[in-house]
This record gives C-alpha cells, sequence and structure tokens, in this order.
C-alpha cells in the first residue's frame, strides 16, 4: 500500500501533529485501530499519556526491517531496557531471540505487558511434568521444596530472574 504524505501530514499546520509526541499517536491510530485497541489495555507502554510516541519503536518512512522498526525487535526494546540485554552467564534463550515471545509491546492484560500469564506462558515452552504449576503437595517438586513457594501458581515465585542471572547458581534463573 502507497500512503502519501498527506495522510500523516498536516502541512497547513505551524505545529504538525505527526511531529509531536502527545499527538503523533492519535495520527497514527487514525490507520491502526488495533495498535490503538492494544495501547488501552491496563498494563503498556506511556503511549497513550503523550510520554511516549510511535517513532521511538518505529521509522514511518519504512525502514529495511521488518514492521517498520528502526532496528531489530529486540535492539529497539533495549534501547530503554538495557538492563534485560545481558549478557548473562545463564540466559534465557527466548530473550535474546525475540521480547515478542512473551510480551506484547503495545499493551496487554497481564502485568508486564505479558502475552499470558504465568504459569500458562512459562509452559507454552516448558514441560510441567515433574514440576507442577499447581501446588497439591510437595511431592511433585524437587528436593521436596514447601509448597508455599507455588502460592499463586506462578513459575516467578521461584523463577524470578527470567530474562538471565549472572550469578554461579543461577542456572534455574532463581539468583
Amino acid at each position: 500500500d502507497e500512503v502519501a504524505c498527506g495522510s500523516c501530514h498536516n502541512v497547513h499546520e505551524a505545529h504538525d501533529p505527526v511531529m509531536r509526541t502527545a499527538t503523533q499517536p492519535q495520527v497514527c491510530f487514525d490507520c491502526h485501530q488495533q495498535v490503538r485497541s492494544q495501547t488501552m489495555k491496563a498494563f503498556g507502554h506511556p503511549i497513550m499519556q503523550g510520554k511516549m510516541d510511535c517513532t521511538g519503536c518505529h521509522s514511518p518512512h519504512g525502514d529495511d526491517t521488518e514492521g517498520f522498526q528502526q532496528l531489530t525487535a529486540n535492539d529497539t526494546c533495549f534501547q530503554c531496557h538495557a538492563e534485560k540485554r545481558g549478557p548473562y552467564l545463564w540466559e534465557h534463550a527466548p530473550v535474546s531471540e525475540d521480547c515478542g515471545l512473551c510480551h506484547n509491546p503495545h499493551g496487554s492484560t497481564q502485568p508486564g505487558m505479558l502475552t499470558k500469564r504465568a504459569p500458562l506462558l512459562c509452559q507454552s515452552c516448558h514441560s510441567q511434568n515433574g514440576h507442577p504449576s499447581v501446588a497439591f503437595d510437595t511431592s511433585g517438586l524437587p528436593d521436596g521444596m514447601p509448597n508455599q513457594y507455588l502460592l499463586g501458581q506462578s513459575c516467578l515465585n521461584c523463577h524470578t530472574q527470567v530474562h538471565g542471572s549472572n550469578h554461579p547458581s543461577g542456572s534455574k534463573l532463581m539468583r
């Protein structure tokens, strides 16, 4: 689809709305309605609050990268979230592959802009065999770990370092 300059820019205004952080998203949302809906969800980047605009991540004039991103998806995220980049002694492979495997960058109903809540998100890749997500008793966990660690049924109760760990005993992403 070819888009004319006038589709986004208003040359007859002293302050073109697409050039201002507070009003640029509304110009983009004229065509990108689904993205607008996502940004209005409970957890997301502060786009609707006018603290961030679309060109912070996207290049509207069509760079060669997919989705008109200025960089690769991860490099775009790491511009603001450098602490998640690593390198880590113990890496969680999806982190280095694509942030979008776990996070929805425009907005989500889940905390941390996750695509699903744990344990469902974790179990979309990891098997629950021998490591159940529901705390029935201590027999399902290695070392007879007490079941209070599974309260809330979240893998993140123990595996807190899901992006990676540099701790010498962090191979299970727990430290």
